[in-house]
């Protein structure tokens, strides 16, 4: 094993790199190798033809209030929206009535609502129609939100005002990141943790040990995934811990693969 610091190391090293020289390529060879290298750019391009992929450190964050930042990642339009929620500490959102199923995962921090505590990895659910108290945060948090009235006004302001009455059986669902029994092992290296699911789709967390992928698949429906931990190969597109992606229905999945592992937030069309 080479060490830090190891000048005989070093030194070898040196003499094998002086040792080694440039293998000089035909005509015919180069320009063959680099006709597959424009043809794989050109087809790994097509594969990703409707698909959208918004990284961590892209995307525009815009302020809701004080102490409150969305960035928006997809309009679902009547499914509601995906996106990212930022609260300083000691800020709070209103109570209000959920016009479409509302699913949030905790990123960081903390978030509370009412006598609920949700921590990093948290799962909560409000089905359309559902009201909860305000929702407020200690220390500060981030929070992904997918069938959120956020980035529409009107309806902020329609789920706000049915926020004030308060009427409503509570119906929300909430899956804690300890709970290590809900894992199911679906195949070798590939882990499944079930959170929400209704007559045509379902919410999972995935995890995907090292070396582990899934085998080709055509999307029925919208696939939306929010990277939590690691590193994952969707096709020749490398998503990471904060990375979002949105697979438009009836697109084909060629290949998922990770070499380091990878823990992920997965919607998509009901499995039987």
């Amino acid at each position: 094993m080479n060490k830090a610091n190891d000048p005989e190391q070093d030194q070898l090293n040196q003499l094998l790199l002086d040792s080694l020289s440039p293998i000089e390529l035909s005509t015919g060879r180069h320009d063959m190798l680099k006709q597959g290298l424009l043809a794989r750019a050109a087809q790994s391009v097509a594969n990703q033809a409707g698909v959208l992929t918004v990284r961590a450190k892209d995307g525009i964050w815009e302020t809701l209030k004080t102490g409150i930042r969305v960035k928006q990642l997809w309009n679902g339009d009547r499914q509601g929206n995906s996106v990212l929620v930022e609260f300083a500490p000691g800020a709070s959102l209103v109570p209000h009535r959920h016009n479409c199923l509302e699913e949030g995962i905790v990123l960081r921090g903390d978030l509370h609502m009412g006598d609920l505590r949700l921590g990093p990895l948290d799962y909560h659910a409000s089905p359309a129609g559902s009201r909860h108290g305000g929702i407020s945060s200690q220390h500060g948090a981030l929070a992904y939100l997918r069938g959120t009235s956020l980035g529409d006004a009107r309806e902020v302001l329609r789920e706000v005002l049915g926020g004030l009455l308060p009427f409503g059986q509570d119906r929300s669902l909430t899956v804690y990141a300890d709970n290590k029994n809900a894992w199911q092992e679906i195949m070798p290296g590939i882990w499944k943790k079930p959170l929400w699911q209704d007559e045509t789709r379902q919410s999972c967390f995935y995890r995907l040990e090292a070396d582990a992928g899934f085998p080709e698949r055509i999307h029925p429906e919208e696939q939306e995934y929010m990277m939590l931990d690691g590193d994952l190969f969707i096709d020749d597109v490398l998503l990471r811990a904060g990375d979002y992606q949105l697979a438009p229905a009836g697109s084909k999945q060629r290949e998922v693969y990770t070499d380091v592992g990878a823990t992920l937030f997965v919607r998509s069309a009901r499995e039987y």
